[in-house]
């Protein structure tokens, strides 16, 4: 955001880590926005995973994956519960030891540097883990205390923040008077008091219902709008295609694609599936009319990938007897059927 102010600098021990306290301008919205953008191009990835793992046991929740992310890139991961998700962003928090492999924050090591990542760290958890007792101004304020955000600053910023994600109105309401949007909007807020460098959303809207999982994307839009960094697991289509800039498929622990929403279904699934139902349970007529077309088969229904549909379709009918048929929009949803075989379950 604009802004032709200067933001003041107050240095303060966060915790028992020395952490530089960024103070937003007076009017400012919440503190990310505040800063310069570096691009993907001039600046070095903010977090680099190579050959991460983490086991339970004889059990590899993340097995050996590698990405980085960049300054201002919005990234998502995507797959279903138990892919490995959660365990890779509480190894990114430093709140899970990893066992093996490379993990950099900030260019720091989560093992050696934890106090100075967590400082430049938000943290949006999965679950909604306030103080039932404080009102929702109090505990964005008693937040601010594990990062040494002087009193002014922090009541300030809490107010921005408030401001930012609606709910101005509820600052004196005791959080548990409030719905569950308005909670989850709440721990944003939370996760932005110390103008974090890197903001994690561990499945921000599992839960909600659609006007309140909107209300979220609109928050996150503008903070991407404004070059905040973002990584979101999430298990929605919807959310990943509405929100992310680049996605990584997780499944079983291992990454098994990545690349921007388009490009993937692009890849995957091109631009229509056609959708084919053989009279009678037929399926060896229409198996040899469909060719080298890449489909797949779930329960009695055929999902076609073809570069013309209609033309796959005429084809077809000429060799094999259909009970329906019809043509429509690729989705992630596709991609995440071709590449693991299942569909993506809540």
């Amino acid at each position: 955001m604009a802004d032709s102010r200067r933001s003041t600098r107050t240095r303060q021990r966060c915790g028992s880590c020395r952490a530089e306290v960024r103070a937003i301008p007076a009017g400012c919205r919440p503190g990310p926005a505040g800063r310069s953008v570096t691009t993907a191009a001039q600046a070095a990835p903010l977090v680099v995973a190579e050959g991460l793992v983490k086991r339970f046991g004889e059990l590899a929740a993340v097995d050996g994956i590698n990405f980085s992310i960049a300054p201002g890139e919005v990234v998502g991961f995507l797959g279903p519960n138990g892919a490995g998700k959660t365990t890779t962003i509480r190894m990114l928090s430093c709140n899970s030891p990893r066992t093996g492999g490379r993990l950099d924050v900030f260019g720091l090591d989560v093992a050696r540097h934890p106090r100075e990542i967590k400082a430049q760290l938000g943290v949006v958890p999965q679950d909604n883990n306030y103080d039932p007792d404080l009102s929702v101004f109090e505990n964005l304020l008693v937040y601010a205390r594990y990062f040494g955000i002087p009193r002014r600053v922090a009541r300030q910023r809490a107010g921005e923040l408030l401001g930012f994600v609606h709910l101005s109105d509820k600052s004196a309401e005791r959080v548990d008077e409030l719905s569950g949007g308005m909670k989850r909007r709440l721990i944003l807020a939370r996760g932005l008091i110390n103008t974090p460098r890197l903001l994690v959303l561990d499945e921000p809207t599992t839960g909600l219902d659609p006007q309140a999982r909107r209300l979220i994307w609109e928050r996150l839009r503008e903070l991407r709008q404004r070059g905040v960094t973002i990584i979101i697991t999430t298990h929605y289509m919807d959310e990943a295609e509405q929100i992310c800039d680049r996605l990584l498929i997780i499944d079983n622990g291992r990454v098994i694609a990545t690349g921007s929403p388009p490009a993937l279904i692009a890849e995957h699934a091109g631009q229509e599936v056609l959708e084919v139902v053989p009279e009678g349970g037929a399926s060896g007529a229409l198996e040899a009319a469909l060719g080298e077309c890449r489909f797949q088969k779930l329960g009695d229904k055929f999902e076609v990938f073809a570069s013309d549909c209609p033309e796959a379709l005429g084809r077809i009918r000429k060799q094999a007897r259909l009970t329906s048929y019809s043509v429509r929009r690729a989705t992630l949803e596709d991609v995440f059927i071709r590449l693991t075989g299942r569909e993506l379950r809540d």
